[in-house]
């Protein structure tokens, strides 16, 4: 067997082991796992990418940015500023 050394940090290395835990695996299980995953699927055994917007959401970035758009105190008071009937 070899030995692979990782850096995290210590809240990611935490909350990872938490879930592991409640799978019944150990961290190392879950290292050995994603490394045959990589294996199995050519790279990397998920979708990398950057999140792209469309106009609605960019807009609403903006407005954001700006200060505008939802100042509601309240559910209702939000729901009101974007116009939209409960």
């Amino acid at each position: 067997m070899s030995t692979i050394q990782c850096r995290t940090d210590a809240a990611t290395k935490a909350q990872s082991a938490a879930i592991f835990q409640q799978l019944g695996i150990t961290m190392s299980d879950a290292i050995n796992m994603f490394l045959r995953q990589s294996i199995l699927h050519g790279g990397i055994p998920f979708e990398l990418k950057i999140p792209k917007y469309n106009e609605v959401t960019l807009a609403a970035l903006a407005d954001m940015d700006k200060s505008k758009g939802i100042s509601g105190q309240d559910v209702q008071a939000a729901l009101a500023d974007l116009k939209v009937e409960e």
